[in-house]
């Protein structure tokens, strides 16, 4: 499935995994190990530092931020159409968790402090996966390269983690998925299961949905969960390829093709 698309295009590199959360069973592996450019997936390390300082009393989803010029950003999100200037931390969380808003990322990332994230994610055992920067556009000289990077196994781990609750109270965790159970991407491995992209949190046709995708022009990265009401799975699937190359066409379809299989693990019947 996966190798099949690197033979064809060239450049192109894929990391994949997907597990069973609860029996660990592994259900694909496809360089699961590499490191790839995930675009604005790992704005989910960014949602997991804001819940530990909830967690630890240090902030309140209730405080309110004021957006400031520099960080308004278009294209990915809804802030930059809103006339709000002040939201909540929720709410402004809930901005990145539905809808991937750039805004809304750069408002968070200067409260809670991008080398706090970064050190935070590193102390979580994620040593080969991070939020970057900030969304900048253009991308000015000296700036990374890339907005975040990761591998498909280390997502996969923080999936499980979120499911079980391992690293935030109950109630953090509930929150952590309930604001990606509200993302209206399902392009990728999701636009298997038939879901409808503005409200799938909760069974549909048997299967609940959270997940966080990435898109750039050489970019697809979808991770999440998707569960039946008997199994769980936590998947990933990064995609990279050179510019200039028309690839996404088949990398949506490979993607979708990976949700097939979920699908059938799920023993969900196909639409």
């Amino acid at each position: 499935m996966f190798s099949g698309l690197e033979d064809r295009v060239d450049g192109l590199v894929v990391s994949a995994f997907a597990v069973d959360v609860d029996s660990n069973a592994v259900l694909f592996e496809h360089g699961a190990d590499v490191v790839l450019n995930t675009a604005s997936v790992g704005k989910v390390f960014l949602l997991h530092r804001l819940l530990t300082e909830v967690d630890a009393g240090v902030r309140s989803l209730e405080d309110r931020v004021a957006r400031r010029p520099v960080e308004w950003m278009d294209n990915s999100g809804l802030w930059y159409l809103l006339q709000a200037d002040e939201l909540s931390l929720y709410d402004v969380a809930a901005l990145i968790g539905a809808v991937s808003d750039n805004a809304a990322t750069n408002t968070l990332t200067r409260v809670i402090g991008l080398p706090v994230v970064q050190e935070h994610t590193r102390a979580s055992g994620y040593l080969a996966s991070g939020l970057d920067d900030i969304v900048r556009w253009p991308l000015p000289p000296g700036a990374p390269r890339t907005l975040s990077h990761a591998t498909a196994r280390e997502l996969v781990r923080f999936v499980g983690r979120a499911a079980r609750g391992d690293d935030l109270t109950a109630a953090s965790a509930d929150t952590l998925q309930r604001w990606l159970g509200a993302g209206m991407d399902l392009s990728m491995v999701a636009s298997a299961f038939g879901l409808d992209p503005l409200a799938h949190y909760y069974f549909d046709r048997d299967i609940w949905l959270w997940n966080k995708t990435g898109t750039i022009s050489t970019v697809r990265a979808d991770m999440g969960l998707v569960m039946s009401p008997t199994r769980r799975i936590a998947y990933a699937v990064l995609v990279n390829w050179p510019a200039g190359i028309p690839a996404r066409d088949e990398v949506l379809a490979m993607m979708r093709t990976a949700g097939d299989l979920l699908r059938s693990e799920l023993a969900v019947p196909p639409r």
